[in-house]
């Protein structure tokens, strides 16, 4: 099974080149800038068409939600206009696309995890266009399967968990908001999400659950937990750690508003492809351990 992944260096990239590697039988092609560019269009169908693959994973975005409040132009084309364009070289090729959005098109209210069906309320740029960018692959291709996911890390690229670490070398404590709520996610658990999902998908030519998922850890925890579980997992195993303090969101001021609750309910992936994302502590662990490792040379 080919598989065609948008981008060359995000964290869902890499983890799904690395896990993909257990299996014989899928290869993966990352293409990216500058053969594929979603600011260009132009390029889009033409690097997926020549890479003959059995599904494709829209994986690159626009992500600096701060960013996007004054480059709102810049964030639709890449979110809506760049996601449909690959949304469409899939349909060319009579194959399905698997999406990545975001907990951001929620408006983030309420203490109850988000299911697929309820109301979106975009609070931001970033998060309009990726529900915008839904809608375009939908549009685009009938045989999608949209996976939002959120608060990603990995040790790869820039993320809160390799963030926490490096603040932990040089401070004694940090200050981390604790009036927002999610899932932690694992980049290498969103690929195991789409390797089920690809599998799912190449075995059943008729395949009739397509639409939206939501995929992320198990468990939820507010961001000054989650620094306080990362930092107790480096301490065990010898690496930087900090005390946290508390503070709430109008502490930490940013351009674009965090949702509070960004809990998303995982039951629907679940019942269709019967595969649940571990404990986020498991992980987490996991991750700690490995970058920890990796700055020791």
């Amino acid at each position: 099974m080919r598989i065609v992944i948008t981008g060359k260096e995000g964290q869902v990239v890499r983890s799904l080149i690395e896990r993909a590697a257990r299996y014989p039988d899928i290869d993966i092609i990352a293409l990216g800038r500058p053969e594929l560019d979603l600011f260009d269009t132009s390029t889009i169908a033409s690097a997926i068409l020549a890479a003959t693959p059995d599904i494709v994973v829209s994986a690159a975005a626009y992500t600096a939600v701060d960013r996007a409040e004054d480059e709102p132009g810049l964030a639709y084309a890449i979110n809506v206009v760049g996601a449909g364009a690959v949304a469409r070289a899939a349909s060319q090729l009579g194959i399905a696309v698997i999406h990545l959005s975001t907990d951001y098109v929620f408006a983030g209210e309420g203490l109850e995890p988000y299911l697929e069906s309820d109301e979106t309320g975009p609070q931001g740029v970033y998060g309009q266009t990726k529900l915008d960018g839904e809608f375009a692959v939908r549009k685009a291709n009938p045989r999608h399967v949209i996976l939002r996911t959120a608060w990603v890390y990995s040790p790869f690229g820039k993320n809160f968990l390799k963030t926490m670490l490096r603040l932990a070398e040089s401070r004694d404590t940090v200050s981390v908001v604790s009036d927002q709520w999610g899932n932690p996610t694992s980049a290498f658990d969103v690929a195991d999400a789409i390797i089920e999902v690809a599998k799912h998908l190449n075995a059943n030519g008729s395949f009739a659950g397509y639409g939206i998922y939501h995929v992320v850890g198990t468990g939820s925890i507010n961001w000054s937990g989650f620094a306080r579980a990362i930092f107790a997992s480096s301490r065990h195993y010898g690496g930087p750690f900090a005390n946290v303090v508390d503070i709430v969101s109008t502490d930490y001021p940013t351009k674009a508003k965090r949702p509070l609750n960004s809990r998303l309910s995982t039951n629907k992936f679940l019942h269709t492809f019967g595969w649940r994302a571990p404990d986020w502590q498991v992980s987490k662990d996991a991750t700690v351990v490995r970058v920890l490792s990796e700055a020791k040379g």
